[in-house]
Formats: C-alpha cells, structure tokens, sequence
C-alpha cells in the first residue's frame, strides 16, 4: 500500500497553527479532499483554534479548493476559533476577489502579520 503524503506541513507559533502547504497546485479531487481531511482533524483537535493558512508555495487553486476554505471557515467559527489567510500569489487573489471571498476571509500579505493580527 502506498504512504500517505500529508499535503500540509503543520507548525505551531504562540498558540496559532500555521499551515503551509506542500503542493504547488491544488486541484485534483483527490489531493483537495485530503487536504480538506487534514484541515478537519486540525480544527476538531481543539476548540477555540487559532489558525492561520499560509499559501506562500501554491501557483494554483481550484474552485473546489475555495469550496473546502469556505467549509473550513465554517467549521472554524462553530468551534469558537479564527482562522487567517496570508501569502497569497496576485493571481489566487484575484479569484478570491472576482468570488467576493476576500470580503469573507481575514487575509494578510505575510505570515508575520497575519500573526500580529491574531
């Protein structure tokens, strides 16, 4: 049987969990639905996370991707945490804009500040 890859590489700074991710892009179903598994068992471990989303590495992101950002948005705030989002490439951003998610998403240019904003 083949090992499972985690495609996130999890670090935790003052109490945040910093998520980057491993894959440059992001969208085939397989890789986006365990990406969406990973993210899930980081919010259930604890209510109250804080956590912030690095996507210094990702070129490309698929609807789906933003489909499993929403949900986790979601699940997130059922359990009292925050969730950032930092490093993003111009070009995601602009989906994230043309998709009004940046009106739904606490979105900052680096890692550093995001976490000053926690």
């Amino acid at each position: 049987m083949a090992e499972k890859r985690s495609h996130l590489n999890v670090t935790s700074t003052g109490g945040v969990k910093v998520v980057g991710f491993s894959d440059r892009k992001i969208l085939d179903e397989l890789c986006i639905a365990e990406i969406q598994e990973e993210l899930t068992q980081l919010v259930d471990e604890a209510d109250g996370i804080k956590l912030l989303l690095s996507f210094g590495l990702v070129d490309h992101l698929s609807s789906a991707a933003l489909g499993v950002l929403i949900t986790l948005n979601k699940q997130v705030k059922e359990r009292k945490g925050r969730l950032k989002l930092s490093d993003i490439s111009p070009q995601i951003y602009e989906v994230f804009k043309i998709t009004r998610l940046n009106k739904l998403f606490d979105i900052h240019d680096t890692t550093e500040q995001a976490l000053a904003h926690f």
